[in-house]
């Protein structure tokens, strides 16, 4: 079979098919769900049920502690019966909260820090055949624990457990840690540590608080 490419990627290319007509079915803070019409000139009419991510992207933000630590969070998920460790991670409040705001707030809420330094390495695309939902995910470092006083310091969780990024990386290999967010940002994290923590002056600039 042939490798060569007789044509360049263009993933804004003109679309393959035409939307009739759209309505939600199902509406929610973080999600709606719509049911669309759409036709084609290869398979004629069709509908899908597509989640709408409402508010901008989820949020995911990984931490490196000053003793070289990652916090990670022990959760219960419903839909799959079973504990996962993550990264925090989240959604905005309202239209009005920036991703990187929501990185902030989560850090705190979930593992009880703050960073130094924020900056964004990532942004997928989570399920692309159903879903708009897109994923921005954060580094963070020179963290500090919260202040008693502070806003998030009684609600930060005790399902909290501080790993290297080489046990991180482990959990990842063998297994037991499944969430995609958390292995993407594990996996960034484990094979250019010196990359992320040298991010650039006007990355800094612009996520400092």
């Amino acid at each position: 079979m042939s490798k060569q490419t007789y044509r360049r990627f263009d993933p804004w290319r003109s679309t393959p098919i035409h939307e009739e007509a759209r309505e939600t079915i199902v509406g929610g803070h973080y999600f709606n769900i719509d049911r669309v019409s759409f036709a084609s000139p290869t398979v004629g009419h069709f509908e899908r049920l597509i989640l709408h991510k409402n508010n901008g992207d989820s949020v995911g933000v990984i931490g490196l502690t000053k003793d070289g630590r990652v916090p990670l969070i022990e959760q219960y998920r419903i839909p799959v019966h079973r504990w996962t460790l993550e990264i925090p991670a989240g959604h905005a409040i309202d239209k009005n909260e920036k991703p990187v705001d929501v990185a902030r707030r989560k850090l705190a809420e979930e593992v009880g820090y703050k960073a130094g330094v924020m900056t964004q390495f990532c942004r997928f695309i989570n399920t692309p055949s159903y879903s708009t939902q897109h994923t921005a995910l954060y580094f963070s470092y020179d963290l500090e624990p919260i202040d008693e006083r502070e806003q998030y310091a009684n609600e930060a969780r005790a399902q909290v457990r501080f790993l290297t990024p080489q046990e991180c990386y482990d959990l990842v290999l063998n297994g037991t840690i499944l969430d995609a967010k958390s292995i993407i940002a594990i996996q960034r994290l484990y094979m250019a540590p010196n990359n992320m923590i040298g991010v650039s002056p006007d990355d800094e600039a612009s996520a400092r608080d």
